[in-house]
């Protein structure tokens, strides 16, 4: 979709970027997506190559610089924003899938709690 807006959108002056952020540590995030007593931030920060998860600074500079007159030959991209895990391997939360279907009915009750 990226792609195609871009070109669309082109003959407008309008460019169209998208971001595709790798982990990044946020209250809510977490509680829901890393259970305790699974060691899943561990495992997560270990398959970055920078060996630690993005600052929300460095996401808000990107968007930014994609947003700015600086980035203004940038058109029809996915910028990628992970400290190199995607070129480990794609899907990083890929161990929820070794989740017994009890710690699932867990977590999918307190998602239905913090949503009211």
């Amino acid at each position: 979709m990226t792609r195609s807006l871009a070109v669309e959108w082109a003959k407008y002056n309008i460019r169209t970027n998208a971001i595709a952020p790798g982990p990044f540590m946020t209250e809510g995030a977490w509680k829901r997506l890393a259970p305790p007593g699974l060691n899943m931030k561990k495992k997560l920060k270990d398959r970055i190559p920078l060996k630690r998860f993005g600052e929300h600074s460095e996401l808000a500079n990107l968007a930014t610089y994609l947003i700015s007159d600086q980035s203004g030959y940038i058109n029809g991209e996915v910028v990628t924003i992970d400290g190199g895990e995607w070129l480990k391997g794609a899907g990083q939360f890929n161990d929820l899938e070794k989740l017994p279907k009890t710690l699932w009915k867990t977590m999918q009750a307190l998602r239905k709690r913090s949503k009211k």
